[in-house]
């Protein structure tokens, strides 16, 4: 791939790099090392801690052979569909039943246009069922299409060591079992696989009460309140803390669960600009100004939403300036740590902790298991009332099954493991390791000439290939065998640098 051009975003502006005599790129984006970061009563602010984030334009030849893939896979997908209108070529794609002819379509025919004709045939990268645990090498159960990827066989074969580059298991703690599990079997040989519960009932145990207090502990907070499942914390939870004439301002790469929260909380939502603070405290004087619409009535409350650690850009976010316009501007903050929490700060604990802030001054701290922990299930922390108000009113509380005891003993052992509450240093070690190898990771991609997202700090790492040929390749998962086998290589979001390699 050719060397690309671009830049890096400092504080939410484009800086192009500059190569110097020795060959590295320049990462100077501030003036005698401060940069600022808002004003606050009027008065400057400014923080030391230097956001480098690189969004590099791919170069010109490359965006017109990517159009010109895309344009030439459209008119074949055209061509594939008439035929198959026509009965002359063999059609496996989901249709209408003749005898709901005359209703209303179930999903319209261009929605699934590129699944049809594009995804299915680069389909072998994606969806292939492992069968050990997700280290940085795992087992692959071998398939093979009959029919061009629209449905596949297993052939009974297991192909061994595969490099992960997919998976979320930032510190490795997703591993085979070891003696230092044995508290895990032991919880499951006492309460079993699941509550059949929910917390609201008989669902609430004392291992849900112990991961809570190391929860608060670690995150140097008053109190936390722990779900068994990520998506629903917040999907659940924000619609218990705003409704009807609230604002959310919500960040327009949130993630979906976020989203998903924000739509069903039923408050009004206002998007602005990713990681931009202009764009940001624009819809906050707006919002304090103009108030409601039509009634002008100032609204209840005002709630920011964004990510620690954006998990499809790879960027931070520009979190002291984000506190200075919620205080200034009077409005609440969440933060979704879910990419984050335990992969970044010198000892794990999230962005917080990157930027050398207080806990205590972001409102709502939402984090997941399903990463740095190796379990599932989700967070929200901070005051000891916000977290009472939630065991009453959150959806996921009243509704959902409580966390199954053996995953919330992988939790507390995996954080006590980090906090180094287990007598080692192997935690913190796990988590200096990580940071290291994802800056070293980043600089060597970057070397070779690929274009790649987000922060220098952040272990989420966005590949961009541009070029749809380039999406579906194919390389030998294992030097012992001669014949080439298929890898699952199609990916565009490296999430792991793992901190055992």
């Amino acid at each position: 791939m050719a060397n690309p051009g671009g830049g890096a975003v400092c504080n939410g502006k484009l800086h192009n790099h500059k190569k110097q005599s020795n060959g590295s790129q320049s990462r100077n984006c501030t003036k005698n090392g401060i940069v600022k970061e808002g004003q606050q009563n009027g008065k400057p602010h400014f923080y030391d801690k230097l956001i480098v984030e690189s969004f590099e334009e791919a170069p010109l030849h490359v965006m017109v052979f990517t159009y010109m893939g895309y344009g030439i896979g459209t008119l074949f997908g055209y061509l594939r569909d008439f035929l198959r209108n026509w009965g002359i070529e063999k059609c496996n794609a989901a249709v209408e039943r003749k005898e709901q002819k005359d209703f209303v379509p179930l999903y319209q025919d261009f929605e699934n246009f590129y699944t049809r004709n594009l995804y299915m045939r680069i389909r072998d990268n994606w969806n292939r069922p492992i069968c050990s645990a997700p280290g940085p090498l795992f087992d692959v159960m071998e398939r093979v299409s009959d029919d061009y990827n629209w449905t596949f066989r297993f052939t009974g074969r297991v192909i061994k060591d595969v490099i992960n580059m997919g998976s979320y298991n930032f510190l490795g703690l997703a591993a085979k079992y070891d003696e230092s599990m044995r508290t895990i079997k032991d919880v499951l040989e006492a309460y079993g696989t699941g509550v059949a519960s929910t917390r609201h009932e008989m669902g609430t145990l004392d291992k849900h009460k112990e991961l809570e207090d190391l929860v608060a502990k670690f995150l140097n907070v008053e109190a936390a309140m722990v779900f068994g499942m990520g998506f629903a914390t917040n999907s659940m939870n924000i619609p218990a803390l705003v409704g009807k004439g609230c604002l959310i301002l919500s960040d327009e790469l949130n993630h979906a669960s976020l989203v998903l929260g924000a739509r069903l909380s039923g408050a009004t939502i206002r998007i602005f600009k990713h990681n931009n603070t202009q764009s940001l405290e624009k819809l906050l004087r707006d919002a304090v100004i103009y108030g409601q619409p039509r009634t002008r009535r100032a609204w209840k409350k005002i709630l920011i939403l964004v990510e620690g650690v954006y998990s499809m850009e790879g960027s931070i976010v520009h979190l002291p300036q984000i506190i200075a316009l919620k205080k200034k501007y009077k409005a609440y903050l969440y933060v979704d740590e879910a990419h984050s929490i335990g992969a970044v700060g010198p000892t794990g604990r999230g962005v917080t902790e990157f930027f050398g802030l207080d806990p205590h001054e972001v409102d709502v701290l939402m984090g997941t298991f399903t990463k740095s922990f190796g379990a599932s299930g989700g967070y929200i922390a901070g005051r000891k009332d916000l977290v009472d108000y939630l065991r009453v009113h959150s959806h996921s509380a009243v509704y959902a099954s409580s966390m199954s005891p053996p995953i919330a003993e992988q939790i507390i052992r995996s954080l006590k493991l980090i906090m180094g509450l287990d007598g080692t240093t192997q935690g913190l070690q796990r988590v200096q390791r990580l940071a290291k190898n994802t800056r070293y990771f980043r600089q060597r991609l970057q070397e070779m000439g690929f274009i790649i997202y987000g922060n220098e700090n952040a272990s989420v790492v966005p590949l961009l290939l541009y070029m749809p040929g380039k999406v579906a390749f194919e390389a030998c998962m294992d030097q012992r065998h001669k014949e080439d086998q298929r890898t699952c290589n199609g990916f565009t979001v490296m999430r792991s640098i793992y901190p055992t390699t």
